[in-house]
């Protein structure tokens, strides 16, 4: 599968990439050479993290390409499973039409999105999706490619 340049950038599919989500909240950027490819990032969660009485014990912020959530006394569920069931992911649209699906897109909406995670690459510049949903801190996030963007 062979995606289209963006600039002088490169894009690499790695994974197909499709998820029902509630938006945990969102982040729009203007500033830096990611948000020439990425203007939203989004921080979702879906299992547990979609349920209201998780979310309330959750206090949930998005700042600099990071997504941190923070609770008092204990975690609402296992500090494992916010990890699994919850990530900041930069997206980037693949065209108008899910571009502007985005812009509508706010904190508590649920969304599915179909798309690819993927490596962008410039000439002396990579950004690369993490691929698995057990890490988290710097390098977890989603880079996603998203070719469709639809409420739930």
């Amino acid at each position: 599968m062979a995606l289209p340049a963006i600039g002088d950038a490169r894009l690499q599919p790695l994974a197909g990439f499709s998820i029902q989500a509630r938006v945990l909240g969102r982040e729009d950027y203007r500033l830096g050479r990611e948000a020439e490819f990425s203007p939203t990032d989004l921080a979702l969660g879906w299992g547990r993290m979609t349920e209201d009485a998780v979310l309330s014990h959750l206090q949930i912020s998005q700042s600099s390409r990071w997504y941190r959530y923070r609770w008092n006394d204990a975690p609402p569920i296992p500090l494992q499973e916010i990890i699994r069931s919850s990530a900041n992911m930069h997206m980037i649209p693949a065209d108008d039409a899910v571009a502007a699906a985005l812009r509508r897109i706010e904190r508590g909406d649920r969304v599915r999105i179909d798309g690819w995670l993927v490596q962008v690459e410039g000439e002396d510049w990579r950004w690369r999706s993490s691929l698995t949903r057990d890490d988290s801190g710097g390098g977890a996030c989603e880079l996603v490619y998203a070719c469709s963007i639809t409420p739930e």
